[in-house]
Formats: C-alpha cells, structure tokens, sequence
C-alpha cells in the first residue's frame, strides 16, 4: 500500500471512529474514540500520523487509553499557549511504569518544590562548568580529538558512526556528571551504553504503552517491559558505585563533577528535607543527566552528519565558513559560534527536520482550566506535538525542505525563530539544553574541520528514519575522507 492510499484509509478509518465534534463550545472537547496504542502503532508505521489527525480535527483533540482521556495540542500557537502561557496549570504526568522506576525521584518524572530545586541546581551546575571554568568546552574539544582519530581508523572506508558518536557524547556526559571518560573499547562502558538503547529502545515500544494501559496486569506477567525496569535500575546501581568512590575523596573545596557539588549541595540543604537533596535521589538525578544527555544528542548529531552527505553543497559551504573563520589547524572553541552564522544555522535546521522529539512528555492538567475554545477538567492527561510546531506551515517558509535559510536573514545573520522547540519550552525545558547546544556546535564544526563526509560508492543517501522514544534515522554508513 502506498502512502497516499495508507493516508486515506486512515483518515477514514479515524472518521468512522470519530463520534462527535462540537464546535464553539467552550466546556465540551474534541473526541476521539481511537485508543492510543493503536495511535502509536499508526505512528511507527506512518510518521506523519498525529500531524494528519491535527489537519482533519484542528490543533486541540483528545484521545482515550483505557480510561485515561488524553489531549492532543498542535500547532506553534496552541503549543506555545500550553507549555508557556498555561505553565502553571500543568504538571510532569508519571506514567505507571516510570513512576515504578522513578518513585518520584530524579528530575524527569517528579513535580512540586523538589523537582524545581532539583531541576535549578543541575541547569546552575551544567551551565557554571560550562561557562565560569571553560570546564565543558574542554572536555568536548579533548573528546572531538578522539572521535576524530576513531573515525580516520577507517582511512575513509565506509562504516556506521553511531557507536563512535555515541561513545563520543557519553564520554561528555560522563565526565561532567561523574568524572570519568572510558576508552571505545572498554567492555564496561560497551555493556552501559547497550543497556541504555535498549531501555530508550523499548520505551517507545507497544509493551511501554500496555503497560501504562493496565499496569496491575502487565507487573505480573512477562515480558520486555521489565527489562525497562531492569535496566534502570542497573544503571542506578552503576551510578551509586560512582557515588560511593566520590565520597572516599570529596574535597568541598575542590568540585570536580556533579557529583562533587551535588554532596555539598546536601550538606548545604540538611535542614530542607522537602528538597530531597540526598544520595539516592542524586543517583536518580544521575540516570536522567546521562540517559537525556546521551541518546538524544546522539541522535541529533547522526542527523547532522547524514543531511551534510545528502546535500554536498551545503556541507561545502559550512567548510568554506569553517576555513575562513577558524582555518584548518586552529581549534574551534564556542566563543566562534558568534563569527559563523551558517554553521549555527545548519545546526538549527538540523534540530527542526532531525525532529528528534517528535512527542513531547506527558502533563498532566493539576487545575481546571482552557486551552483555545475548549475546557480542560482537571486530571486531564496532554500532550504536546512538537513535530507540528518544527513543520508548521503557518511559522516556516519551506517546511518539508531542508533549508538553512530559515534562520538567516537577507543580510546573511543568524536569526531565533519564535517556532523553534526542538528541547520543549516553558519551565520543564530540558536542563542539558546549554550543554546538547555547546556539544554539538563543537563536535559537528570539528568534524567538518577535518572531514568530508560521502556516501558509499554507489549508493544515495536516504533520510528514512524509524520511530521510538526518539526519531533517529535508519542505520547508515559513510565514508570519512581526511581534508
């Protein structure tokens, strides 16, 4: 079946489902009566699916899992209406599987007084080793040279870069939480990164849905669901042995990680128990630092190298920028990002048509309230479809085009866009946000200082891409060919 015929059975097939829609009324949503699993198995297959569901019904419709109602927002105006303006009447909704993992722990699934102070003390700590001791663009400079001399190990055959990368943007990471980066080869590190794909892997899997759908069904009966769990919590217990070793050594004084401030910060906060600043939720903080800060930066850079092989003249022209503002031996360091507007425009649009994050994390409505025409009731599950925002023809000039142009203007200068949420937006904004942005400006101008990337002989390029957690693009290999 081809996908303009799959589209219209589809959308058929959703309108034969589709019961009522009352219009210009203010208390009365837009329902749907499709369970949400069948949504996301539609998504796997389609890609495209929630945004054709938000062309036939409008920005604001809502779906049912079980007995959940979820609210489905698209478009740049109601997105940014949802997670800016109405910030306040929303909160972090736990699903029933990483609430088991997580037990309100960590800073990806907890709300209230804990997950502000949480979340305020990893954006100051990420930031402040990023900006006050040049701590992170050093450890990205060191890290870029050994990914560059992994990569012309190939001497310009083609191979698969994601486990080079990967390793590459773990190794940041890692140092900046835990002080430590591993040799590609290490078996350890090998073992933590495989575990860590296949947790992000089968999140956005069927088994994650079922068993949100019937959690006290699925906890008893097996299945791949629990190797989620396994594997979380293995990586907890991983991240604990980092924690215990850092004790033996702590010099307040001397912070060296995040580890280091993270312990001082507990003593600081002995008499603010609310703030849950303790060892265990430290090694939850931890899993959330590394998975966010690993699988997704990953991703976003395996997009940025596969566009440069897809279209060879905007990959030159990032060069020829590189070559005029920093030359060929000098290294790239981020107060350059300022000098070199296409490169940072590439980046962006990267970041828009990468569309890694099609999906933003559940909410979860914590008052009455509207959104556009129509009321929300309390308790009311919402999720925002940043993939709309990224392609909204309303905001962008070329939406389905890979076109650096969107963030330049007719001078030539860099320019922000209103609709750019490739990391969310409002108070939940991911709090690698600074560190993913220097991660990549450095790794992806690095590597273009010093390589040029071609296809396989004989073959093309192709920018097909399959849907989990994230939206990463199919296996593909390259050839790195020194400059």
């Amino acid at each position: 079946m081809n996908g303009q015929k799959f589209t219209w059975t589809l959308q058929n097939l959703v309108k034969s489902l589709y019961r009522r829609v009352e219009r210009g009324t203010k208390s009365i949503l837009m329902p749907l009566d499709l369970e949400w699993g069948v949504i996301k198995t539609l998504v796997g297959v389609m890609g495209r699916c929630p945004n054709s569901f938000a062309h036939i019904y409008g920005d604001i419709f809502s779906l049912r899992r079980g007995s959940t109602k979820i609210v489905y927002v698209s478009g740049y105006k109601m997105v940014k209406e949802a997670l800016v303006t109405q910030v306040d009447s929303f909160a972090r909704y736990v699903t029933p599987l990483f609430g088991e993992i997580y037990q309100g722990r960590g800073l990806s699934f907890s709300n209230g007084y804990s997950w502000r102070k949480q979340q305020q003390f990893a954006v100051s700590h990420l930031k402040n080793f990023g900006e006050g001791k040049k701590t992170l663009e050093h450890h990205i400079q060191r890290e870029c040279h050994f990914l560059c001399e992994a990569f012309k190990e190939e001497q310009g055959h083609p191979f698969d870069p994601l486990v080079k990368i990967n390793n590459a943007v773990a190794n940041v990471i890692g140092t900046l939480v835990f002080g430590q980066r591993y040799e590609y080869d290490d078996i350890q590190f090998q073992k933590l990164l495989r575990m860590s794909a296949e947790s992000v892997h089968l999140t956005g899997s069927v088994w994650n849905e079922w068993y949100d759908a019937f959690p006290s069904i699925m906890s008893r009966i097996p299945g791949p669901h629990h190797i989620i769990i396994t594997n979380y919590r293995r990586l907890a217990a991983f991240l604990k042995e980092k924690i215990e070793k850092h004790k033996l050594d702590w010099d307040p004084n001397e912070p060296r990680d995040y580890i280091d401030t993270y312990l001082a910060e507990i003593e600081k906060r002995k008499n603010d128990k609310e703030a849950r600043f303790d060892l265990d939720n430290l090694a939850w903080c931890m899993v959330d630092l590394f998975e966010g800060g690993t699988g997704t930066t990953t991703t976003t850079l395996c997009w940025a190298l596969l566009y440069m092989m897809k279209y060879p003249l905007i990959q030159e022209k990032v060069q020829e920028e590189i070559d005029r503002m920093i030359g060929r031996s000098s290294i790239c360091t981020l107060a350059d990002k300022a000098s070199m507007p296409y490169t940072n425009a590439v980046l962006h649009e990267v970041h828009r048509k990468g569309n890694i994050v099609p999906l933003n994390m559940s909410r979860v409505a914590i008052k009455d309230t509207t959104l556009g025409s129509y009321f929300i009731p309390k308790g009311t599950v919402m999720i925002t479809n940043l993939s709309s925002v990224l392609n909204d023809k309303r905001e962008w000039e070329t939406p389905d085009t890979f076109n650096p142009g969107h963030f330049l203007d007719s001078g030539g200068h860099f320019r922000r866009r209103d609709a750019f949420f490739p990391f969310s937006a409002g108070k939940r904004l991911c709090p690698g946000e600074y560190l993913a942005r220097a991660e990549l400006f450095l790794l992806f101008t690095i590597l273009l200082q010093t390589f040029t990337f071609c296809p396989s002989p004989g073959e093309e390029p192709s920018l097909d891409s399959h849907l989990g957690f994230t939206r990463a693009p199919m296996p593909y290999k390259f050839c790195a060919v020194p400059r």
